[in-house]
């Protein structure tokens, strides 16, 4: 069996930058933070959670493959939820109430999600650096081998875009954790242009989020095997993708 490495790059340890549990700006930061930012803040403490629950819940969503997720969720295997940087508008208010763990800066831009996401149930590792990434890997790996559940964005938090990193396949080889993507797409939405392309849906928009099959990376394999993984992974994600914005495209023609 190889020997596994203990070093990983930052590159290579792309986790859910975008989610996290509680904010935690300090009284420090508070005192620095420009107007503008504090406004920000307020605003998301009281109007981001309802504001993102009326939206989501206004489109003509089309959800498929929850169910066996959920089903494999029961079982108490382990689980790595993938889901691009660009799509993930729809995912804290489709993955809230679970436990699950993310990992997000300790950035000001960082603390606005935060504050969105707030209350909604989710774990969270705080970092940035390689001595609290170094840390944050540790803990999601017993987060995993205890039967939780990780969410990783596999190409942020600065791309490229839909660009796996080896990340979530390396937990996935180290821990028995299945690899679960995830995606979303609507018809009408406004596309940022951003690195990630990042999509956000019009309201009352048809819409749909695809759970995909989950993927399971075999244990002990070689270096030159886990990056042929990365490569599958990578194109099973960009089918999903593609998987569904040709169901919503079906559902106009049809």
């Amino acid at each position: 069996m190889p020997k596994r490495r203990k070093n990983f790059r930052q590159s290579e340890l792309s986790y859910a930058e975008p989610f996290l549990t509680r904010p935690a700006v300090s009284h420090s930061m508070k005192s620095a933070m420009p107007f503008r930012k504090k406004l920000e803040h307020a605003a998301m403490d009281f109007l981001g959670r309802p504001l993102i629950s009326l939206w989501m819940r206004s489109l003509r969503l089309r959800v498929e493959g929850e169910s066996a997720y959920r089903k494999l969720r029961r079982t108490g295997r382990p689980v790595v939820i993938l889901v691009w940087h660009g799509k993930i508008f729809s995912a804290p208010w489709m993955f809230r109430k679970r436990g699950i763990m993310p990992l997000v800066s300790p950035s000001q831009d960082g603390e606005l999600i935060a504050r969105l996401i707030d209350n909604w149930g989710y774990k969270v590792i705080r970092g940035s650096g390689s001595h609290s990434m170094k840390r944050a890997w540790i803990v999601m790996m017993r987060e995993l081998r205890a039967g939780g559940e990780v969410l990783i964005v596999p190409d942020g938090p600065r791309g490229p875009d839909r660009e796996l990193k080896l990340g979530a396949v390396k937990l996935g080889a180290e821990t028995g954790a299945l690899l679960v993507p995830y995606t979303f797409a609507s018809v009408r939405k406004k596309v940022f242009r951003s690195w990630d392309r990042f999509e956000v849906p019009r309201p009352f928009a048809r819409a749909a989020a695809l759970f995909g099959e989950p993927i399971e990376i075999p244990r002990g394999i070689s270096d030159q095997a886990l990056e042929d993984e990365r490569v599958r992974v990578e194109r099973i994600l960009r089918e999903l993708d593609a998987r569904a914005d040709g169901l919503l495209e079906k559902r106009k023609n049809a």
